[in-house]
């Protein structure tokens, strides 16, 4: 039997530094654990923190033992963990808002609880971000099941940025929407395998949106709103994510990073009311007040 957990407390985690990793979970203790496997695994982002906020509908999932021991892993490897429960729900948004509440470092990567990162995969993308200076860059995440299933006719969706990324106002009606066509299945990572990138290489290439795996300058998304619209929204929603990427895209731009070190799980989704896309609602009423 191993020792009870030690959760940690929001004072003592919330402290300037150079990254922390937001993970909002759900009824999944198992994807859970591997997740944080991969975080485990990373180098050359020393002193990262990391904080897990669960939702489960019965004990926090990292009660579980595999869960509790990378916590472990992760504080014996020098990063701060911060485990807390977030209940009544009241949405996917005021989740986020509450995990970047949590957070007081210079970059934030909001990472789902079902996303396996290889190693490398986050000094790549701290790597890219500094050296673009756009307000976010993400990793699509790949679904290796579909390592077979080639759909050419999305590649051309593919483009890379030849320069600094530049603020984009992207629209569900405009030719840009479409780029998001390019990251379902294992699209993205047959476009990395025709561009046979020399090893230690990466690319930055445009985008509409990006899911599961997404690394933000902190200051800039709060200036962009962060999460905020979550009180503007019933509690059956998905897209949040969208919705605060739009946002940041629109001020301070942002890209994707090609090799993607982001692999899906592909387990059922706990996401189960998807009554209304957040993105929609803020999109239609985008100068709506602020919560105080």
């Amino acid at each position: 039997m191993s020792r009870p957990l030690d959760a940690g407390t929001s004072e003592e985690f919330r402290r300037e530094r150079a990254l922390d990793v937001l993970i909002p979970t759900r009824n999944r203790p198992a994807e859970l654990a591997v997740t944080l496997s991969g975080l485990a695994a990373q180098e050359g982002v020393p002193g990262f923190g990391v904080v897990v906020s669960d939702q489960s509908d019965g004990e926090p999932a990292y009660r579980h033992p595999a869960v509790a021991t990378m916590v472990r892993v992760l504080r014996h490897r020098g990063h701060p963990v911060l485990l807390t429960r977030r209940l009544p729900r009241r949405g996917l948004a005021e989740h986020r808002a509450y995990l970047l509440g949590c957070s007081a470092a210079r970059r934030v990567l909001c990472l789902d609880d079902d996303v396996w990162l290889e190693p490398g995969a986050v000094a790549r993308l701290v790597t890219a971000l500094d050296e673009l200076g756009c307000g976010f860059v993400g990793n699509a995440v790949h679904g290796l099941s579909y390592v077979d299933d080639v759909r050419p006719e999305t590649h051309r969706h593919y483009e890379e940025w030849t320069g600094p990324p530049v603020p984009e106002t992207v629209r569900p009606d405009t030719p840009q929407w479409q780029r998001a066509s390019i990251h379902p299945a294992a699209n993205l990572l047959h476009v990395t395998e025709k561009l046979d990138l020399p090893p230690g290489t990466w690319r930055a290439y445009k985008i509409s949106w990006i899911g599961g795996c997404v690394l933000y300058d902190r200051a800039r998304l709060v200036e962009a709103g962060g999460f905020d619209f979550w009180r503007r929204l019933p509690r059956r929603h998905q897209g949040e994510d969208v919705a605060a990427q739009l946002a940041v895209l629109a001020r301070h731009g942002g890209a994707g990073v090609l090799p993607s070190g982001a692999y899906h799980l592909e387990s059922p989704t706990t996401v189960t009311e998807r009554d209304v896309e957040a993105w929609e609602v803020v999109l239609a009423a985008p100068d709506a007040p602020r919560p105080a």
